[in-house]
């Protein structure tokens, strides 16, 4: 999830640990533990662009990693509390109680989207998505970043525990939406005659009231949107067919490095791709998209015929920001329901 919310749920965790007395220094040592998995971004190449793909969410991520981490973390910080602000009362023991406490939430918090996250690197290298939670909601974090606040504050340790049962109960609502949804999609699915495969839902950008659903079927890959309020409701989307390199890349070189980068990105993708119907020489990842019916891949690799044999993919994302713009205001309709068909 972003920095913010990784921070505000590692604060919450470390304050649920937290006497009275310490409930400051518990609450800043959660907020920034929380979030420093993610300094696993620096891993990347000028010459590789996908390189950051299999570090991100790896590692720094992993059950097994969690306690070294909140150990690193909680090096760093104390001797900036011993040295810096002179404060002699936090042992080192508490702090790392608090920051790991922070850390362990991190890698959990990712898995709770649909990204993907090696949870149980260096055993599996399967990236676990639970899909319960956008990688962005302000309803899940906002509310809860003012009730950590508030405990900070007050060193209220029973406001803690009241963020730690706010944040999950909302990744709860989030486990029966994608569950309700999920079955939608398959009724969905069997009511045009076909039988799906891999299907899976994900909450749209910011909210848990419209998920997108993709499935493959017969070599294509089925896209819409389901949104489940009071009742439940379709935009109907498009579908694409799945990549198939020997029919859509002939003139690929199995052996070069754009091959091997396209596995990369299958992997990284769990094989969600297909050919931007706007630009043959772009693959784009079927999971995400601007808006949740439609075809128009959020990121994506370009590869070029002419490239030699060694050359790398190009990495892509759609940074348009009057796109953005445009597909925010069109999601915030499909959340108030405009324009959805009932389900027969």
């Amino acid at each position: 999830m972003d920095p913010l919310s990784q921070g505000v749920v590692g604060m919450s965790a470390s304050q649920t640990l937290a006497t009275k007395k310490e409930m400051v220094a518990a609450s800043l040592l959660g907020f920034f533990s929380g979030m420093a998995a993610d300094l696993d971004i620096v891993i990347r190449s000028s010459e590789d662009p996908l390189l950051f793909l299999e570090f991100h969410r790896q590692f720094t991520h992993a059950i097994i990693f969690m306690p070294l981490g909140g150990l690193i973390c909680a090096t760093v910080f104390w001797l900036l509390i011993h040295t810096i602000f002179n404060n002699k009362t936090l042992t080192f023991g508490k702090t790392y109680l608090y920051s790991t406490a922070g850390y362990a939430t991190h890698g959990l918090l990712d898995a709770c989207t649909s990204y993907g996250t090696q949870l149980f690197w260096p055993f599996s290298t399967e990236r676990i998505a639970w899909n319960n939670v956008s990688i962005i909601d302000p309803l899940f974090t906002f509310p809860l970043l003012a009730i950590v606040l508030l405990a900070m504050i007050k060193r209220s340790q029973w406001l803690g525990y009241l963020g730690a049962v706010y944040a999950i109960s909302y990744l709860s609502l989030g486990i029966v939406q994608e569950h309700r949804t999920e079955a939608i999609a398959q009724n969905l699915a069997e009511n045009r005659g076909h039988t799906p495969i891999n299907l899976n839902v994900k909450p749209s950008f910011a909210n848990l009231i419209v998920w997108k659903s993709i499935y493959e079927y017969q070599g294509r890959y089925y896209v819409d949107a389901i949104r489940l309020f009071n009742t439940a409701s379709i935009f109907k989307g498009d579908s694409t067919p799945k990549l198939d390199i020997s029919r859509d890349l002939p003139w690929l070189d199995i052996t070069s490095q754009q091959a091997l980068d396209i596995e990369r990105f299958r992997w990284f993708s769990a094989d969600h791709l297909a050919l931007d119907p706007n630009n043959p020489h772009r693959i784009i990842d079927m999971r995400y998209s601007m808006l949740p019916n439609t075809l128009d891949g959020l990121w994506g690799i370009e590869i070029s015929p002419t490239a030699n044999l060694k050359s790398h993919v190009k990495w892509t994302a759609n940074r348009n920001v009057s796109d953005r713009t445009n597909n925010i205001k069109t999601l915030w309709s499909m959340i108030q329901g405009q324009g959805a068909v009932s389900i027969p």
